[in-house]
This record gives C-alpha cells, sequence and structure tokens, in this order.
C-alpha cells in the first residue's frame, strides 16, 4: 500500500527556473505524483492571488499557502490566516519610515505598496552605487518603477487609512534592503509578536511569529490526513527553514544558500536543471 505524501514546494529559486517559469520537466513529475495520489502544494512567500497568477501559465492545480504560509489555501477554502496585529504593524511601520525603507504589505485585501516606493528604490541605489552594477536593466526598473494599480496591487500615502479598511489582515511586510539590513533587523528585533526571515540577499520579511512556512505545511497536512513525517519540503533560502525542519524529508535546492543545503535531508539540482522533477522522480516516485 503506497503510502500518501504531501510535497511542499516553494517558487522562486526553487519550482521556478531563473527565467521565472515552470519547465515541462517540473510540470510532468508533478502531475504524475498527483496522478500516483500524492498531494502537492505551492508554498512561497508571494502572495495567494500572485502564486495563483503563476500556476494558472501551466495545467497544473494545487492547493497553497501563501505569504510564507500565513494564508492556506485548499479547495477554494481559507484553512488557515495569521496576522500581524495592528498596533505591531503601525509600530513595524514607523520604523521602516523612519529609515526610509521603501515597503510592502501583504493583506488579506491584496497587496499595499506605498506611494513612495520609486522615490525610495532610487535614494537606495545612489546609495549603493556597487549594486547598480551587477542589475541588468530590466531587473533596475522592475525594483524601481512606481508599481501600478491593479486588482491585487494597491497604491497607498497613509498607513492609517489602509488600517481602517473594514476586515483588513496583514500578513506579511517585504522590504528591500540593499545595505544596513543588519542595522534594520537589530532595530525591529525589540518589537514582540514578529519573526524576521529573508527569501534572498535583498530583502527582509516580517510576519507573526506564527507566521512561517512550517505552519503552512502542517495545516495543509492535517487538511488532508496526512501525518507530517509523511511530508516533503523543498526549498531554497531562509524563509524556507520552518517548512524543511517541519516536514519528513526536507530537500534543498542546488543553487540554494549554504546554509539550507547543510540543513536539510539531501540535495536535489539547481532550479535550472529541473531539481523538483529530480527530487519528486527520486524521493517520492522512487524512480532511481
Amino acid at each position: 500500500m503506497m503510502m500518501k505524501k504531501l510535497i511542499a514546494i516553494d517558487l522562486d529559486g526553487t519550482l521556478l527556473s531563473s527565467n521565472i517559469d515552470i519547465s515541462k520537466e517540473n510540470v510532468k513529475a508533478i502531475q504524475a505524483a498527483q496522478e500516483a495520489g500524492h498531494i502537492v502544494m505551492i508554498c512561497s512567500g508571494r502572495a495567494p492571488e500572485d502564486i495563483k497568477n503563476v500556476i494558472s501559465k501551466t495545467p497544473l492545480q494545487c492547493p497553497v499557502a501563501g505569504s510564507n504560509g500565513t494564508m492556506v489555501i485548499a479547495d477554494d477554502k481559507l484553512l488557515s490566516q495569521i496576522s500581524i496585529q495592528k498596533e505591531t504593524v503601525q509600530h513595524v511601520a514607523t520604523i521602516l519610515n523612519e529609515k526610509q525603507y521603501p515597503f510592502k504589505l501583504y493583506t488579506n485585501k491584496g497587496i499595499f505598496v506605498a506611494s513612495t516606493w520609486s522615490e525610495r528604490m532610487l535614494s537606495f541605489l545612489e546609495k549603493n552605487k556597487d549594486v547598480l552594477n551587477h542589475l541588468t536593466e530590466k531587473e533596475y526598473k522592475l525594483m524601481t518603477e512606481q508599481p501600478k494599480e491593479t486588482d491585487t496591487i494597491k497604491i497607498f500615502e497613509d498607513l492609517g487609512d489602509v488600517l481602517k479598511i473594514e476586515d483588513i489582515t496583514v500578513q506579511k511586510f517585504f522590504i528591500p534592503t540593499i545595505s544596513g539590513k543588519d542595522e534594520l533587523i537589530a532595530a525591529l528585533n525589540v518589537t514582540e509578536g514578529i519573526s524576521i526571515t529573508t527569501s534572498g540577499p535583498f530583502n527582509i520579511e516580517i510576519m507573526d511569529t506564527n507566521g512561517h512556512k512550517g505552519n503552512g505545511i502542517r495545516v495543509m497536512a492535517e487538511y488532508f490526513n496526512i501525518p507530517i513525517e509523511d511530508t516533503v519540503a523543498i526549498g531554497d533560502n531562509f524563509n524556507d527553514v520552518p517548512m524543511l525542519e517541519a516536514a519528513g524529508l526536507s530537500v534543498a535546492m542546488g543553487n540554494g544558500d549554504p546554509t539550507i543545503k547543510k540543513m536539510a535531508d539531501v540535495v536535489t539540482l539547481t532550479n535550472n536543471e529541473h531539481g523538483v522533477a529530480h527530487a519528486i522522480e527520486k524521493y517520492v516516485l522512487e524512480k532511481n
């Protein structure tokens, strides 16, 4: 009798190649796992709407844990939502504004971006000219352009107005950091009730203490009635740590951070070599 497994997969740097797409090989392996009766979930720092958007470009259908596992959704039901207390949101924003950091708020009503985003990003890059040399034109444009309002992205002037929106809850802060990351983390660390992580060298992400990808995989395992020891987590960066620690088998990407590779049970190929497909075939479908 086959043990039904839950496979939790991160998106950026993991399922997505460096061209930000999902390879045919990865799609095929996920479909094979689903056909064999396993559950495959996406567990990402991205907002649920954003994850659905990425997945919709493929034939895949998967339950998701978005905003670092703080919003867990399966069968069109919200299974779990972990939010930061409003006073804490206000407190964190005050620190970020004092230090002139650009930031985005991930909420249950979309992603809110401060109207000062573009000018703050530009002034950051001005102060960190060495970073500029490493950016492609496309990356520079993406980082510094003021985001446009869409169905999911809203621009705000005053945080107080955002927090007054009826039934709004905030799951995550996303803060690009180019320099002064340690100083910012030190300033935020004294704040109670938050956890700070990162999904890459140039950002930090803030959630409620209980909001992390470990929660995402646990809630989903419970929903599908799968023992936590029958779960597999695949990731590449620090925000994946709680999920890798919670899972029965932790798989680090070949392109993952060295610390992540050291702590994982096994290491697969890189995201540009279809490392997810390789891991699913080897450790779930056991095709060696």
